[in-house]
């Protein structure tokens, strides 16, 4: 029998924000002082660099890839255009296995077009906050957002990932599957490390990004997203395109317009 996602998961999937960018080695434990100022530090020089680049919208044509629940076998694919317009509106337009459906995010509301309906989106469906996605955002904001994903940002540490250097904020050394941002200096964020409920319960759920190429004004972009639960692969984004300043529409984020799609 064929293994179907289910529906709930998809929904799920549907609505992550893809993000923009912007073998752990043994390093001494900092102390609480320490590890604040290196967290806020690190997230500075984050939002300064991507602070200087010009980017008002984006649209990013894209592969998903759903994996069975053994994380070893590809089940199904679908397309996916994203529409983003800063600072706060998304809209994903998402095919899976013939199934359409269309996201949209304005600020702290989502709706969601599916079969011919528009509802709005219930707590679980809603667009995640924007975990790091930088642009036209503060140090501040960034923190208080990771913070209420349970990431502790008083807690950081310095450590080798992919043959470069990362910090991470919200773990110790020696702490894998607590909530942390792996934060490198000149890709951006390049892990996110959660405790989500994923289908009927709730495990660690690990976005991994990779793959990163020059967008604009020493910024980068992931073109690979793999998504864990539990250490089990269950999806895999990989982008075809990435086009800025293509100058969207407003009527593209208008929840009325939804409601005319057929």
């Amino acid at each position: 029998m064929r293994y179907r996602p289910p529906r709930g998961v998809v929904r799920w999937l549907a609505s992550i924000v893809l993000v923009v960018t912007v073998a752990l080695l043994p390093v001494p434990r900092p102390t609480a002082g320490q590890v604040g100022s290196d967290a806020r530090r690190a997230v500075e020089d984050f939002v300064a660099r991507f602070g200087e680049a010009e980017i008002t919208d984006l649209v990013v044509t894209q592969t998903l890839t759903l994996y069975h629940p053994d994380g070893r076998h590809p089940q199904s694919t679908g397309e996916q255009r994203l529409f983003v317009k800063l600072p706060n509106r998304q809209r994903l337009e998402q095919t899976v296995d013939g199934r359409k459906e269309v996201h949209l995010a304005v600020g702290d509301r989502t709706w969601v077009w599916r079969e011919g309906k528009v509802t709005e989106a219930t707590s679980s469906e809603r667009q995640r906050p924007q975990l790091i996605t930088p642009f036209k955002r503060g140090v501040d904001d960034l923190l208080a957002e990771w913070k209420a994903r349970g990431v502790r940002t008083d807690v950081s540490h310095v450590t080798r990932y992919r043959r470069r250097t990362v910090t991470v904020i919200g773990a110790a050394p020696d702490d894998r599957q607590v909530p942390a941002v792996w934060l490198d200096p000149d890709y951006g964020v390049v892990r996110v490390v959660t405790r989500e409920k994923v289908g009927s319960r709730e495990g660690v759920v690990d976005l991994t990004l990779s793959e990163h190429r020059p967008l604009r004004d020493r910024v980068f972009f992931p073109f690979r997203e793999e998504f864990f639960a539990d250490s089990r692969l269950l999806f895999v984004i990989s982008v075809k395109s990435v086009d800025v300043n293509r100058g969207l529409s407003d009527e593209l984020f208008d929840p009325d317009g939804l409601r005319r799609l057929r």
